[in-house]
């Protein structure tokens, strides 16, 4: 287990999570291993055979430290938190967007187009560090035709349209992404994306940054007072955090995929860091997880230039403002939602 940021992550095994006074205390094999007082928690992530009792939940939920359980894959299965708060008007124009489709289309369109405009970037730039000349090559034709998607994506108005454009974006990034793998590269074959379980090495460590970039969405939409369920570009389906799965889109390629490069590229992470299930399924282990949440964590303590704010920032706080930037949008404040892209 570690404690980052206001963050809990528990990832060992068999860990048992109960109410001390005042604090949480974690317990492995009825051995007592830490004590976290509760004012100091903003949230606890939970991976695998992790069990909770009811006072320690109750407690976190009268202090609004919200309790997220992950399967071991770091796949998300529930949420427990407290009373829900916030701003009940900014919530009533949130739903009334979400059921009118042009509405939808003009935040939908905003967050695909910050997607796409930073997914070239990132692609750019390892096209600029590369001296393989096949890389470069296909590297420059994606380039071109996310250019292409993204123009598309400015001049339509119709939601299914700007879905349709960010799945082709998605398939012809992630087309390429096998070329921005430097190092390691018969460990770290990538054919394409697969989750739900994932079948590879790279895929199992996407699907487990994502699931911690999800998390640190929901919490800043919770923060100003926004529903993470209701989205534009996602649809609704239960139990789905759409409006986080829709921020979160600015962020995949900038903060995820490229801490996930970087870890595989400077060798970090290893082959040996993950374990094959007899379901064909692929995860990493209990060490792996520790060196990939401490990365995330430091990589969230990175300086970044807001480019709407124009102000300097931990890049760990850029969910929180683009959650204020749509807060002000759906008030009015905004004519439009500004997308964070990365320059």
């Amino acid at each position: 287990m570690k404690k980052l940021l206001n963050t809990l992550f528990v990832t060992t095994q068999d860990t048992y999570l109960t109410r001390k006074g005042d604090g949480v205390q974690v317990t492995v094999e009825g051995e007592k291993k830490l004590h976290v007082p509760i004012h100091t928690l903003d949230g606890i992530i939970c991976f695998g055979q992790v069990a909770c009792s009811a006072p320690m939940l109750g407690l976190c939920g009268e202090h609004n430290v919200t309790v997220s359980m992950l399967s071991v894959h770091g796949r998300f299965l529930a949420r427990v938190q407290g009373p829900v708060s916030g701003n009940v008007l900014l919530r009533r124009e949130q739903y009334r967007r979400a059921d009118r489709p042009e509405q939808s289309a003009d935040v939908a369109k905003s967050v695909v187009i910050g997607k796409l405009v930073n997914c070239r970037t990132v692609l750019m730039r390892a096209a600029r560090e590369t001296t393989d000349a096949v890389s470069v090559e296909n590297l420059r034709q994606v380039t071109i035709e996310l250019k292409r998607l993204t123009d598309d994506a400015r001049q339509t108005a119709d939601l299914d349209a700007i879905r349709g454009l960010e799945g082709a974006a998605s398939r012809v990034y992630f087309g390429v992404f096998d070329h921005l793998i430097r190092q390691q590269k018969s460990e770290f074959v990538f054919r394409g994306r697969n989750r739900r379980p994932p079948l590879d090495n790279v895929n199992a460590l996407l699907s487990f940054v994502y699931t911690l970039l999800v998390h640190d969405v929901i919490s800043a939409l919770e923060s100003v007072g926004l529903d993470p369920q209701v989205g534009y570009l996602h649809r609704d389906r239960p139990g789905r955090p759409g409006l986080a799965l829709d921020i979160m889109e600015e962020f995949r390629p900038v903060l995820a995929d490229r801490l996930v490069l970087s870890l595989i590229n400077r060798c970090q992470i290893r082959g040996d860091d993950f374990e094959p299930s007899a379901s064909g399924a692929i995860s990493m282990t209990e060490k792996a997880r520790k060196r990939v949440i401490t990365a995330w964590q430091k990589r969230k303590s990175d300086t970044i230039e807001h480019p709407f704010l124009e102000e300097k920032m931990a890049a760990g706080l850029l969910p929180y403002a683009q959650a204020l930037l749509l807060a002000r949008h759906l008030r009015g404040d905004l004519d439009a939602y500004p997308p964070f892209v990365w320059k």
